[in-house]
């Protein structure tokens, strides 16, 4: 059976849409990054960590599958997390104001005996944002627990000028992607 570990309703609404069943798997795993850790090189390894500590969870299930992502915003190499708190956010919303940046959602797929690996890069454009326009947003609450501080599915996506790459890796799980990985262990037709 297929276990997603993660906490958000957003993963597990886009992996609805593949048409599969599955379990929920609750997990707190620490995301931090390494003084020395590539953005990417960070991201394939929290999807993993998330995917192997979910399999350590299941582990009486031998026909269990467990699902693990990470999606992380990354501008100049540096990794814009979940914001501490509004002021973080406002900080991180005011630094991709008008430029390009990129989303990377790395996707782990583990088994007993199988694991398999994705990564989905995406690359967003910004609008430039006043003040107003960052305030108005920030007092929506939607950047709560976002990466970069912001859902593209909510009310920013007004501000998003260009995206290249995957709507759905943006979210948190790039569904072309995940479908490769899950037809690759034979859970997908």
């Amino acid at each position: 059976m297929l276990h997603l570990a993660s906490r958000s309703p957003r993963r597990a609404d886009l992996l609805t849409r593949l048409g599969l069943e599955f379990g929920l798997i609750d997990l707190d795993i620490p995301e931090q990054q390494g003084a020395s850790e590539a953005a990417a090189d960070y991201v394939r390894r929290v999807a993993r960590e998330k995917a192997g500590a979910g399999l350590l969870s299941v582990v009486a299930a031998p026909d269990a599958v467990v699902l693990g992502a990470d999606t992380e915003v990354v501008l100049d190499g540096v990794v814009f997390g979940k914001p501490l708190d509004v002021v973080d956010a406002a900080a991180m919303l005011r630094r991709l104001s008008g430029r390009s940046h990129e989303v990377m959602t790395a996707v782990s797929l583990v088994s007993a005996g199988w694991e398999a690996q994705a990564v989905s890069l995406t690359r967003v454009t910004v609008e430039p944002l006043s003040d107003a326009a960052i305030d108005r947003y920030l007092d929506g609450g939607e950047w709560r627990g976002k990466a970069g501080a912001y859902a593209i599915q909510g009310c920013f996506e007004a501000h998003v000028e260009r995206l290249e790459g995957s709507y759905s890796g943006v979210m948190g799980l790039p569904l072309h992607e995940t479908a490769r990985l899950l037809r690759q262990s034979g859970l997908l037709p």
